[in-house]
């Protein structure tokens, strides 16, 4: 049985536009039963305003003003390396480098709760670094458990 050349691009009797193979329009990926994939860098920044908006609860009159931003990586090598972080006392800023802390990170359990806990030990780390505090004071209830 031989095929006709020609194709038609007019839309069905059902409704819907088909293309020039015979196929209907495909739907998505995930499909409506799969939850939105996030992306790392969603997953970065949620894990840092998270932690950000812990630590204003606990301290609300010193980091009232201070505001974190993420920025991919620092413009210029320190003598240790990349940095993870910026603190800027004067402007009241902490830069969080989100590629070096993901990929430098040499975690013993590389999952997404150790790289979560990662993301929120720098962010803790950076607030002390502006607070003149250790980390471990910032929050004290919180790792009363080890």
């Amino acid at each position: 049985m031989a095929r006709s050349g020609r194709v038609s691009h007019a839309p069905s009797q059902r409704g819907g536009f088909r293309n020039r193979h015979g196929r209907g329009l495909r739907s998505s990926v995930t499909g409506p039963h799969l939850p939105v994939l996030r992306t790392r860098a969603e997953t970065f920044e949620g894990a840092v305003a998270e932690t950000a908006d812990y630590l204003r609860g606990l301290w609300p009159e010193d980091l009232a003003d201070v505001s974190f931003e993420i920025a991919g990586i620092p413009r210029a090598v320190g003598p240790s390396g990349l940095d993870r972080w910026w603190v800027d006392q004067h402007a009241r800023r902490i830069v969080l480098y989100r590629l070096p802390i993901e990929r430098l990170s040499h975690l013993h359990v590389d999952d997404e709760a150790h790289q979560r806990m990662y993301v929120e030990s720098c962010v803790f780390r950076a607030v002390a670094e502006l607070l003149g505090r250790d980390p471990w004071d910032l929050a004290p209830d919180r790792f009363r458990h080890f």
